[in-house]
């Protein structure tokens, strides 16, 4: 059986574990207002790609997809299945050290390719090889005259060895002389370039008002994004969430990619600072599932208006950017990563449930977590037998703020900040950070 003939195999065992026959268009997006959202229950939702049988299919055809790209001759067919090969070996945790001297193979003809073709290659070699990789990537890097493929790599490089930092900082301006005007290559600095500063008390940023009257979900990650972080959910008036036996409400939440790479770049980790949240809704993409989403933007993403939630004057600016902030946290650098992703051009980061099996992960300090490509995830526990929804973080963090929320569109804001620390973030650290807040 050749390549095309598993390809389309593939494609029928993934349409067949769909909640949607091949027959059937994918429908609208559906929008949620606050009191829709207020009225779903778990047993309203189910995706039968998370039964024992549906998953079981999907992998399945995922694994006959990767070992027919596998076993393609050398050449321009093989060259062009490796973006989605090493894509699905990261999602499934699946044929890595089988896939391992592709990649090795195509590194070094990468000066060759267009950046589209390096970056997603180079973030292969960042999310599976690093170690590997390394060795080829030193020659490569000259030859990498587009930002994003070079960032990645040097981060690639900055993995496998620490040490690398002094010469890829004296690289960059040589090799970028307005490297300061380019967003992606402007955090790569900041990375080699560490700073001795201490950032200001978290409680000041909890207490901020950002826009007095708005709601704010507020996501507690560690640096690294290694370990699972909690979310929680500040009402219109500024107090945050409270069970009715006065215990803070506190969700577990991932915002880690499986690429590991920082939020200015593709599929990168989520940014840490800002964001607007200017609704909900139901996504079409298939690991996400039917549970609905936060919908949030980035700067630039979103308009100015977006962000004010009304209507806004002045144009995109950092000054702009950081009027939001407590003036305190208005020169700290890492809550601009999300600004500079804004300026990078990323997009589509939501606040999200999940589809894909944890078990693919099990061993992993971020297990029970599935990373995805970026966004910020909770889990979720479908019925193995039927794949119906049994329960759901991820609904549970969306009613909680629907509910804190005065407004039927739910506007208000998402604040992603690192917190240092090893292991998950726990709920007496949210609570100790709350209460200095007077929250």
């Amino acid at each position: 059986m050749n390549f095309r003939s598993l390809l389309l195999l593939s494609a029928l065992a993934l349409t067949a574990c769909a909640p949607l026959t091949p027959q059937q268009p994918s429908p609208a997006e559906k929008r949620y207002t606050a009191a829709e959202l207020l009225a779903l229950k778990p047993a309203d939702f189910s995706w039968p790609a998370t039964s024992v049988d549906g998953e079981r299919a999907l992998r399945e055809a995922a694994v006959a997809d990767i070992r027919a790209r596998l076993a393609l001759p050398a050449g321009p067919e093989r060259d062009a299945a490796l973006p989605k090969l090493f894509d699905l070996v990261a999602q499934y945790n699946a044929e890595i050290p089988a896939a391992r001297p592709l990649l090795l193979d195509a590194l070094p003809t990468l000066d060759q390719r267009d950046p589209e073709f390096q970056r997603a290659l180079l973030t292969a070699a960042h999310t599976l090889y690093a170690q590997d990789a390394a060795p080829l990537l030193w020659p490569l890097l000259p030859q990498l005259t587009a930002s994003k493929p070079f960032a990645i790599a040097a981060y690639t490089l900055l993995q496998a060895d620490g040490a690398a930092a002094d010469r890829l900082r004296a690289l960059v301006p040589q090799q970028f002389p307005a490297w300061a005007d380019d967003p992606r290559l402007t955090a790569l600095m900041r990375r080699l370039t560490p700073s001795a500063a201490v950032p200001p008390p978290v409680p000041e940023l909890l207490a901020a008002p950002l826009r007095p009257g708005f709601p704010a979900i507020v996501s507690l990650q560690r640096p690294g994004r290694q370990q699972l972080g909690l979310a929680l959910v500040r009402a219109a008036d500024g107090r945050f969430v409270r069970d009715a036996a006065g215990q803070l409400f506190t969700s577990p939440q991932l915002a880690l990619a499986r690429t590991g790479l920082p939020g200015t770049l593709t599929n990168g980790n989520t940014p840490q600072g800002l964001f607007t949240l200017v609704g909900a809704g139901t996504a079409t993409n298939p690991n996400i599932g039917p549970t609905p989403y936060l919908h949030t933007k980035l700067p630039i993403e979103a308009t100015p208006a977006e962000f004010e939630h009304a209507e806004a004057a002045a144009d995109w600016s950092e000054a702009v950017y950081d009027s939001f902030l407590p003036e305190s946290w208005r020169g700290v650098s890492p809550l601009k990563e999300a600004w500079l992703a804004g300026r990078a051009g990323r997009d589509e980061l939501l606040v999200h449930g999940n589809t894909i099996n944890p078990a693919y992960y099990a061993g992993s300090p971020w297990f029970p977590g599935a990373p995805q490509q970026g966004c910020l995830i909770s889990s979720e526990d479908w019925d193995p037998a039927t794949g119906r929804l049994l329960a759901s973080r991820q609904l549970t963090l969306a009613q909680t703020y629907a509910a804190a929320s005065p407004r039927a569109d739910l506007a208000g804001y998402l604040i992603v900040v690192e917190l240092p620390g090893d292991g998950p973030v726990t709920p007496a650290e949210a609570l100790a950070l709350v209460t200095a807040a007077g929250r």
